[in-house]
């Protein structure tokens, strides 16, 4: 995967689940650096490996943004991994959990793409692979909330790659199903592992795909609108009424 040979690259959420798992799959393609972000650096693995930067970040603070932009400067591909999810149906969840869904995964990703857009013009040819969500696509009445901010993500993730195509910034959508990361631990369904899943998002930033369902779940969920809007809603009704 050559595009990402002596790239610079700032990551998200790269303490846990999908964000880990591509840190330590790009150190295994030659990166030249790697920032790796969260809010409690407390929470951060070990990578044993000098090409990684630990930073504390949260994209929902623009302070904290600024204070980052400072010192990675060099950035080449910016991962916006970052996100949360509240639980909860629309007329009964709990709206702070909402809102701060959408804080974080809408919002604090957009903060992101705003600071960082002018390091990645002049950085390019550069990239921004949003991690959006199968969600995007799927009505999800237990997790009505982190749906909708993630479909909100989506649709903002399509809106800025238009804006940034004559910029020499490619634009890529990821929108995973269900991982085993610790975002789905107790449920029973049979997931792919996170280590998994970032070897196939590479690969498919790698071939230049710009809209990528890395996963079986995925890919089942995402044919199931494609072919008709409706069929997907009524598997999630018949889960949801069962």
């Amino acid at each position: 995967m050559q595009i990402f040979k002596d790239r610079v690259i700032l990551i998200t959420g790269a303490n846990r689940g999908i964000g880990r798992s591509l840190v330590k799959t790009l150190l295994e393609h030659d990166v030249k650096k790697i920032y790796a972000t969260y809010r409690d650096l407390k929470q951060m693995p070990s990578f044993n490996d000098d090409r990684v930067v630990p930073l504390p970040l949260d994209i929902t603070n623009s302070s904290d943004i600024a204070k980052t932009i400072i010192d990675t400067s060099d950035t080449e591909i910016l991962i916006n991994n970052a996100g949360v999810l509240s639980s909860g149906t629309i007329l009964e969840g709990d709206l702070n959990g909402m809102n701060y869904d959408m804080q974080v995964n809408y919002f604090g990703t957009i903060n992101m793409m705003r600071a960082y857009s002018p390091i990645l013009v002049k950085n390019r040819p550069a990239r921004i692979i949003n991690i959006v969500s199968i969600a995007a696509y799927s009505p999800l009445p237990t997790i009505a909330g982190y749906a909708a901010s993630k479909a909100a993500l989506f649709s903002a993730t399509q809106s800025v790659r238009i804006e940034l195509a004559k910029k020499g910034i490619t634009v890529h959508a990821v929108n995973p199903g269900a991982i085993g990361t610790d975002m789905n631990k107790g449920s029973d369904w049979v997931m792919p592992t996170p280590d998994s899943v970032a070897i196939r998002i590479l690969q498919q930033i790698a071939l230049e795909n710009l809209d990528i369902i890395p996963d079986e779940i995925g890919q089942n969920m995402y044919n199931a609108w494609k072919e008709d809007p409706s069929k997907l809603a009524k598997i999630f009704s018949d889960i949801y009424h069962m």
